[in-house]
């Protein structure tokens, strides 16, 4: 059973409600449901006791403070985490409670045993032994991507309101939309927020700190074809579907998320659709070097101009956006909110684990805002898919670091 009484019920309560952002959306946040649980949540925050509890109009994220209680100046810190799941059913979600795990047993999620969390496929299962997982029913994600950050700040919040002889600094919160598409931090606004530094609460397992994550791009690839009769094709038939595959083909072969680890970067195709008169191939580039992201970015022009110079006409566009950027290029400049979650989670007897991100989070973006903003472990497992799970155990301890952040920071 969870040491803080709230923890579980609230996190319980919000996975079931669907907040999936919308990618083809143009609205800040991209739909109703967003505005929903986060006017829901200021009520929430409004009723627990912070303070100028508020919506930013810019960035539709809700914004709240919790009043130093010291009489002395300290930092301000600030924790965020997204209301938002990612591209997966999360429609009608059941949350399923496995009590006291072995770390041995196979899990079933559905009635039928057709979706299975079995420590063979997943052995990262075996380390929770002894521990309360939260799984999903094999239908839907669970939402632990943000939601378990959500419930940790908010549930972090409750205690030091719940128990003033903690003594803390001024802590701001941020819950935000749209993180799952890349857009949540676009508008965020760092004035508004007031913290010195921040972080999101928004990595995996136990003693995740991050501050070392990919540059990103997205790319998508036109292929105007030309279609006629293929019984009389020869010389005349241009096949979008056959270009799309011959410049998937002329990326470097190693270059690809299976086939990556660490550091290394890749080209990820997406998703490739169209005929033999129209094709569309969608990707995210990534790399954690800079130079060497912008040099896959001229990679992927330089494959179209390739196959574009064996025809008459460009038959190849390609459109490459840049999502985020390395955050470890703003923080390496300044340490000290790195330096402070590795003290707290070593005063709370868990390891750091301290490693290049292979992905991004909306700290990526505010980091360049001028307000650094390392990432913190939620807790989740396997995320954005059926075979979601977390460890009520981990939570804990999640809101155990938050706390102790607050506290180290207001300590002569």
């Amino acid at each position: 059973m969870s040491k803080y009484e709230n923890l579980m019920p609230r996190f319980l309560k919000y996975v079931q409600i669907n907040t999936q952002s919308d990618e083809n959306s143009t609205t800040v946040p991209s739909n109703q449901r967003q505005v929903d649980f986060l006017n829901q949540l200021k009520a929430e925050l409004t009723k627990i006791g912070l303070q100028n509890v508020r919506t930013n109009d810019a960035s539709g994220y809700v914004f709240a403070t919790l009043p130093s209680n010291v009489d002395y100046d300290v930092p301000k810190v600030g924790f965020i985490s997204h209301v938002d799941t990612a591209d997966f059913n999360a429609e009608h979600v059941h949350p399923k409670i496995v009590s006291d795990y072995d770390g041995q047993s196979v899990i079933n999620l559905d009635a039928d045993g057709k979706y299975q969390l079995d420590p063979k496929v997943f052995p990262s299962l075996k380390k929770y032994a002894g521990q309360t997982l939260v799984t999903t029913d094999g239908s839907t994600l669970l939402g632990a991507d943000d939601k378990a950050g959500v419930s940790e700040i908010i549930t972090a919040m409750e205690y030091l309101i719940a128990h003033p002889d903690i003594k803390h600094g001024e802590i701001e919160i941020g819950l935000g939309p749209d993180e799952e598409i890349g857009t949540g931090a676009d508008h965020f606004d760092v004035k508004d927020f007031g913290a010195d530094f921040a972080y999101t609460v928004d990595g995996g397992p136990l003693g995740e700190l991050q501050y070392e994550t990919f540059n990103a791009a997205s790319g998508v690839v036109e292929i105007n074809g030309t279609d006629v009769h293929p019984g009389s094709a020869k010389g005349l038939m241009v096949n979008a579907l056959q270009l799309g595959i011959d410049f998937q083909e002329s990326l470097p072969k190693h270059d690809r998320p299976e086939l990556t680890e660490g550091r290394e970067g890749f080209f990820f195709l997406l998703k490739m659709d169209g005929t033999p008169d129209h094709a569309r191939l969608d990707y995210i580039i990534r790399d954690h070097d800079r130079d060497q992201f912008e040099a896959r970015k001229q990679t992927f022009q330089q494959v179209a101009d390739q196959i574009n110079a064996k025809y008459d006409t460009d038959r190849v566009e390609v459109t490459v956006k840049d999502q985020y950027y390395n955050m470890a290029d703003v923080l390496k400049q300044d340490m000290t909110s790195v330096d402070i979650a590795k003290q707290a989670m070593e005063n709370e007897s868990i390891e750091p684990l301290i490693f290049p991100v292979r992905g991004g989070t909306d700290g990526s973006k505010i980091s360049f805002m001028g307000l650094p903003t390392p990432n913190l472990f939620a807790g989740g497992e396997n995320m954005h898919g059926r075979f979601e799970y977390v460890s009520e155990q981990t939570m804990d301890r999640a809101v155990d670091v938050v706390l102790e952040i607050a506290q180290l920071l207001a300590r002569k």
